[in-house]
């Protein structure tokens, strides 16, 4: 079956059962064990997280005009993806075992796609075998041509002084070729990002929307979508004993609703608890990849508060593995679009009412802050913009985006909010993180449906609409100008945030509404009151 790939020699393992995975990684990896939970732990060395920098586009006649190239999208000529490509192919070949993986991306079987990964890990096989969905005997029988195919020769390194090169790392996408070569990264991340960038791609030529987020839907059967980028809550929010998960991390909204991308979860699990995260904690068993964890060398007890290895410690499980999530993993379509933002300024409020147009310009914007302590040499709040909540994935134009959003929103009256998981009372550092147990109780009424009802009053300078009371929540928090001691500073501080959008909305004013640009924050507005 690899012939036409050039790897001949290899003794191949295909969908090969998760025991016999086990043993081979236990045998042949480096450092790799069991857990006393069940769950293997495997190592990915150097690199414990994506490479965005590293990722490369062939420019090709077919797709260049529908690319939005620059730092996120980096071009890459022919020549030089062939070269990747061989020394891929010559470091696999070199290789006694290789494991095939064959699965599909997307629930939805009208826009399923069928993924093969080639790879010489057997901890890589095991981890797309939990993140791929899992195709039945008869569909492996009728498996046919593969829509994308994934050489994952990540032990070897890209040459560096090959055109076009910037590192060791390279990850190189050549969507008429429908192939993704991976060089110098073990971390299986970027196998799961490389079908969501291929889905970014694909998904829109058919007016289809895909997205970086979670969703879940509730016993009545609405459906909220959350979207927010790292450490904002969009696994744990989504994670709700009282509703039932469709994914937490990828997901379609085509025609007849929305559909999950991935068959499995990539939780992180830095200080993760049973208290905290119970729905996570027990989908640690075997089966499960624990990546870069520290546990105990005697009793194989996992600790989770041990950030040794990396801050980004991961689990990979499937998503059977939780409880109430939903299968097969579609749903209808969003009653609710919950965008998250962790503001460590302290700035915005814990809930927003937003129009259509806002919704546009602060999907466009993926605004979040990073604290103190989250990266080397951030000693205050660093504002953060990812266009689309997931810039490294997107392939289009955020506008493209950010219009099917719209179109979405308006055609199925969908309503969307904005929810601050961050300060309040101040910035980090003087004032404290909202609880998450008032951003719960914020959530439940929004899918109760009692807070649309709420009486609403206008926020200044961005304009949203902010509810004046909440159950179960105390009211001054729910203007954050009221929780500041000191209001003059407030006022300072939120139009000093206000001008961070506007200076980065500037590089889509070109491809922006009138309608959209005016739904951004309004400064000139508070000179003149």
């Amino acid at each position: 079956m690899l012939k036409k790939y050039g790897l001949i020699h290899n003794e191949i393992y295909y969908n090969t059962p998760i025991p016999i995975i086990y043993e081979h990684s236990i045998r042949v990896e480096k450092d790799s064990f069991l857990t006393d939970t069940g769950a293997l732990v495997a190592f990915s060395g150097e690199k414990t997280g994506r490479s965005p920098k590293d990722k490369r586009i062939v420019k090709h006649p077919e797709s260049e005009l529908n690319i939005d190239w620059g730092d996120v999208n980096i071009a890459q000529s022919q020549e030089s993806f062939t070269a990747c490509k061989l020394r891929a192919i010559d470091y696999l070949s070199a290789k006694e075992k290789l494991y095939v993986i064959d699965g599909f991306a997307g629930w939805e079987k009208s826009y399923q796609i069928k993924v093969r990964v080639i790879c010489s890990r057997p901890y890589h096989a095991l981890f797309m075998h939990n993140m791929l969905i899992r195709p039945s005997q008869e569909e492996l029988k009728n498996f046919g041509e593969p829509d994308c195919v994934i050489f994952n020769a990540g032990s070897q390194p890209a040459d560096e002084k090959a055109e076009g090169m910037s590192s060791k790392t390279s990850i190189s996408f050549h969507f008429e070729q429908k192939e993704i070569i991976i060089l110098g990264t073990d971390y299986a991340g970027e196998m799961k990002k490389g079908v969501f960038t291929v889905m970014n791609y694909l998904m829109p030529k058919k007016d289809v929307l895909s997205l970086h987020c979670s969703v879940n839907e509730g016993t009545q059967g609405d459906v909220s979508v959350f979207l927010g980028l790292s450490g904002t809550g969009k696994t744990t929010l989504s994670a709700d004993p009282n509703r039932k998960l469709i994914g937490d991390d990828e997901h379609c909204w085509a025609d007849k609703g929305l559909f999950n991308i991935e068959g499995g979860c990539y939780a992180k699990c830095d200080n993760l608890s049973q208290e905290k995260e119970p729905e996570i904690f027990a989908a640690i068993k075997f089966g499960t990849l624990l990546e870069n964890t520290v546990a105990d060398p005697i009793s194989r007890k996992i600790d989770y508060t041990n950030l040794s290895i990396t801050e980004n410690t991961r689990a990979s499980y499937k998503i059977e593995y939780i409880e109430n999530a939903k299968i097969p993993c579609i749903t209808k379509h969003a009653n609710n679009i919950i965008f998250l933002t962790c503001d460590a300024f302290g700035v915005l409020p814990p809930i927003s009412l937003l129009t259509p147009e806002q919704a546009m310009y602060h999907f466009m914007s993926g605004y979040t802050a990073k604290i103190a302590g989250t990266e080397v040499g951030i000693k205050e709040p660093k504002a953060t913009f990812s266009a689309c909540f997931g810039a490294p994935f997107m392939v289009w134009h955020p506008a493209k985006y950010a219009e099917l959003l719209a179109q979405k929103i308006r055609e199925h009256s969908a309503q969307a909010w904005l929810v601050n998981t961050g300060w309040t009372a101040g910035a980090f550092g003087e004032g404290e993180r909202i609880s998450l147990k008032h951003t719960r109780s914020i959530l439940n009424a929004i899918h109760s449906g009692a807070l649309i009802n709420e009486d609403f009053e206008s926020f200044d300078v961005f304009n949203f609409k902010i509810p004046r009371q909440i159950k179960n929540i105390p009211t001054q928090i729910l203007n954050p100008r009221n929780t500041w001691k000191d209001k003059i500073h407030y006022d300072t501080q939120r139009i000093k945030i206000a001008q961070m959008f506007i200076d980065n909305f500037k590089k889509f004013v070109h491809k922006t509404s009138q309608d959209v640009l005016k739904a951004g924050p309004d400064i000139e507005f508070t000179h003149s009151h």
